[in-house]
């Protein structure tokens, strides 16, 4: 699979009979292996075929089993856990040759006009237009935003995402694991970058959990505040809110991620 310069070709999937699809992934800068939140999206939106369209996801949780390669399809298989009138439950079990590299629980919520209260603000930074482009992917404008401690703060704007609220939902899966392990990696006392990095740990994302607040923009820009709640075992987590450029919480996040410290 050639790289797509849009979110819409990552979403691509074949169907192979019942509730199941196939997907592939581009080859990455860091080898063979599938980044997590491909397979995120694609479980996602291979879940949302199987839903009514008057149904957005809510939430999802999410466990990486074993790392996926480039080098063949991923095959979805859904379970129809259960519908109900106002949510819908699917899970989704992602294989390759090896075996199962993946586990997505997600849930769908019909829109219901309560009491909407926002409690968190988003954090005073500079706008994107202060700050360079740094990403690895043409399918999204990443910049990093200077910032202190064990926190990771970027804006991010995706291009090419399917108008629809469940393409909303996997753009911002797709690109939802690229910060936690970066808040998690500022934790550990040890710091190094790129090949560095590399020669020094082991790192991967375990498990992944989003919850969808509030209606997301179509490839408009985001701010991840990401924030890192210690390491042990081997094991780090972070916790992390997503805002809308005016402010608005739009979505938060959960991650643990493996950060382990490779002996020589």
């Amino acid at each position: 699979m050639h790289h797509p310069s849009e979110m819409r070709g990552f979403l691509a999937l074949e169907p192979h009979g019942p509730d199941v699809f196939v997907g592939e992934s581009p080859a990455y800068p860091w080898g063979p292996r599938v980044y997590g939140g491909l397979v995120v999206a694609q479980a996602l939106w291979a879940a949302a075929t199987t839903v009514d369209v008057e149904y957005r996801p809510h939430s999802l949780h999410a466990y990486f089993i074993r790392g996926g390669t480039h080098t063949e399809p991923i095959r979805y298989e859904i379970d129809r856990i259960r519908n109900g009138r106002s949510f819908v439950t699917r899970s989704v079990v992602a294989r390759q040759s090896g075996g199962a590299i993946f586990n997505l629980s997600a849930s769908f919520h019909i829109d219901e006009p309560q009491t909407d209260v926002q409690t968190v603000a988003m954090p005073e930074v500079a706008s994107p237009d202060e700050l360079s482009s740094d990403g690895w992917s043409e399918v999204y404008d990443h910049r990093e935003v200077p910032c202190e401690g064990y926190r990771y703060l970027a804006w991010i704007r995706t291009r090419g995402t399917p108008a629809t609220s469940v393409g909303a939902a996997c753009s911002l899966a797709y690109v939802s694991d690229d910060f936690p392990m970066d808040a998690i990696g500022r934790s550990h006392p040890v710091r190094s970058l790129g090949d560095e990095y590399r020669e020094q740990f082991m790192g991967a994302t375990l498990d992944h959990a989003m919850w969808f607040h509030r209606p997301l923009p179509i490839d408009e820009w985001m701010l991840f505040d990401m924030r890192a709640r210690g390491l042990s075992g081997g094991r780090g987590m972070a916790f992390g809110e997503v805002f809308s450029a005016e402010g608005v919480h739009l979505a938060s996040l959960a991650q643990e991620g493996l950060l382990r410290e490779l002996t020589r």
